[in-house]
């Protein structure tokens, strides 16, 4: 896409211009670990600071004074659409690293339904604030 990118310790993918990625993971003590990454393509950076609880200590660790100013998501940087982005990125991850589509079966969707039934869409749990 044009972008010089880089791994930014704890958790960013950052460029010269701003944050466009983070990721963050969790371990269970079952031995498992759930992992996701979030990239930025467009933001409205008013409203990520009201959604989001950005401790003053985080901030400082990231050498910064506003979580604002860190943010550049892709489509600034890159002019591209959200749907020639996701093209790119697949295209460089099946040619680098042999990724390829994969599809949830009908038994992993009824267990993830079941699974929301029970416990990720109750109140107890979206309400839950850690």
């Amino acid at each position: 896409m044009g972008i010089k990118a880089w791994y930014q310790p704890l958790n960013d993918i950052a460029t010269e211009d701003g944050k466009i990625g983070g990721a963050a993971q969790k371990r269970l003590s079952n031995g498992g670990m759930v992992h996701h990454v979030t990239m930025s393509y467009d933001i409205d950076a008013d409203k990520m600071l009201d959604v989001l609880r950005i401790g003053k200590e985080k901030l400082s660790d990231k050498g910064t004074t506003s979580a604002k100013k860190r943010v550049d998501p892709l489509r600034r940087q890159t002019g591209m659409s959200r749907q020639d982005i996701i093209e790119t990125m697949i295209d460089t991850f099946t040619s680098r690293y042999g990724a390829g589509e994969s599809k949830v079966t009908d038994d992993e969707m009824a267990s993830a339904e079941a699974r929301v039934a029970t416990k990720f869409g109750t109140e107890e749990w979206l309400a839950r604030v850690p």
